[in-house]
């Protein structure tokens, strides 16, 4: 077991360890690591294995299976972000011939374009790639299976798709941006597409009897952008922090932030569960998880991160089934987390106030809902409602007077001040609805205007 920067308790790593103890011990699986990350550091890591005195550490690798597509779907949004494609382009604009090109790259990422979730028989995890040598291979004759936007129905010829448009747009293979874009500028040094020893090996546990059976480590060929990647635990604590706060080298907080943003609405009866654009999120003990499970015979993975708690977790194990990672790493992530919770930064007063800004704030109300007005940093500010139920938005500071909002019902709807022609301030202007500093004022800017007769009792 090893720590770095800011050491756990005690009381907490042994919580750790015995979380993963239990899932080798009662899983029956031939090994399980498991690794926290807390704030951007490994704080610890831990392993069980049937082997005596031998067990993996974060350093071993481990097949990830599908959280292969959330290297994918980054690799995408890059050349969204560097303007060679837009999420709402058909895949046919970018990669012509495929059959299924009036589905758009949003609907592959967020696996709502309708297609199969399999290729055709034999099963692709268990098969030489090279059996599946042209896209038409790989979609078969039966590719849709719903109206495009409509539903989520993951697909892994979906990802295929995607790794095919990458190559289409960079005019190289999938692994070499994989490796150029993603992996070398985020040092994931021990993540690739062929294993590299110290590797896991992986196993089929018979469900009846405590015997073993390899499995076969099949390369994917066209399938690979859904499930090729070797990684590590340390490596993929790593990248789950890039996938909490960016990296400006590999894409922005933003464009992170917009992944982690359901694409289609949850399945009915379960909504604690939904996709974002390559991104799982989950809801686990009232806490938000983001991430990707992962599966390939003889392995399985789990990443998860609370972004609001600072805490990513990762799990994996060599077995076909078994324990489930996704389910113990959200375990690893909850440990941390509720035994020792986030100390938040100390406040700071802004460095420089602006007096004109600072009289922007306070209450305001919409018709008779009051608002209270709060300036943070940068410029940016806060509209909460002054009683349980209102909506509730941060913004953005914009030139010109604007702010545009960043989450919640006026997410990307804009605030304007509104001034008078002598150069005082009229009202708020949020995407039509008019926030003035009294209820129902005589001469303020009122949609409809205001009764003459004022306020009257009964």
């Amino acid at each position: 077991m090893t720590s770095s920067w800011e050491e756990l308790l005690p009381t907490t790593r042994r919580a750790l360890l015995h979380r993963v103890a239990v899932a080798q011990s009662e899983g029956r699986t031939p090994s399980f690591v498991g690794a926290v990350l807390r704030d951007g550091h490994l704080v610890w890591t831990g392993a069980r294995s049937s082997v005596d005195g031998h067990a993996p550490d974060a350093d071993t690798q481990y097949r990830i299976g599908s959280i292969t597509k959330t290297f994918t779907a980054v690799l995408v949004m890059r050349l969204r972000d560097e303007g060679l494609l837009d999420l709402n382009d058909p895949l046919e604009k970018h990669l012509p011939g495929t059959g299924v090109g009036e589905v758009t790259i949003a609907q592959l990422l967020g696996h709502s374009a309708g297609l199969s979730a399999e290729a055709p028989a034999p099963w692709w995890e268990r098969t030489p790639g090279a059996q599946r040598p042209e896209l038409a291979d790989v979609l078969g004759n039966k590719a849709r299976m719903h109206p495009p936007g409509r539903r989520h129905h993951y697909s892994n010829p979906g990802y295929t798709l995607l790794g095919s448009l990458i190559e289409a747009v960079r005019g190289i293979p999938w692994e070499q941006a994989l490796q150029a874009e993603i992996l070398d500028p985020l040092k994931l040094n021990r993540t690739s597409a062929q294993p590299r020893a110290p590797h896991a090996g992986g196993w089929a546990v018979h469900p009846w009897a405590d015997a073993m059976l390899p499995e076969p480590t099949e390369d994917l060929g066209l399938m690979a952008p859904a499930g090729q990647l070797w990684s590590t635990a340390a490596d993929l604590c790593r990248f789950a922090w890039f996938l909490a706060e960016g990296d400006d080298q590999v894409l922005s907080a933003a464009s992170v932030r917009e992944m982690r943003t359901p694409s289609v609405p949850a399945e009915a009866g379960d909504w604690n569960s939904a996709y974002g654009l390559g991104m799982q999120i989950v809801r686990n003990d009232q806490r938000t998880l983001v991430g990707h499970s992962g599966s390939l015979p003889g392995f399985l993975a789990g990443l998860w991160v609370s972004v609001e708690d600072g805490v990513a977790a990762v799990a994996l194990t060599n077995a076909t089934s078994g324990p489930f990672p996704s389910t113990v790493a959200a375990d690893l992530v909850r440990i941390v987390a509720d035994a020792e919770p986030r100390i938040p930064a100390p406040w700071r007063p802004l460095t420089e106030v602006d007096q004109e800004l600072l009289d922007l704030t306070g209450p305001w109300y919409w018709g008779t809902y009051g608002y209270g007005l709060r300036l943070v940093a940068d410029r940016g500010v806060e509209l909460e409602p002054l009683r349980d139920g209102g909506r509730k938005s941060r913004f953005v500071a914009g030139p010109g007077g604007k702010w545009t909002g960043l989450d919640g019902y006026y997410a990307g709807e804009t605030l304007t001040v509104v001034r008078r022609e002598d150069g005082s301030v009229s009202h708020l202007d949020l995407g039509s609805f008019v926030f003035t500093r009294e209820p129902y004022e005589q001469g303020d800017a009122v949609p409809g205007g205001v009764d003459e007769a004022g306020w009257r009792g009964l």
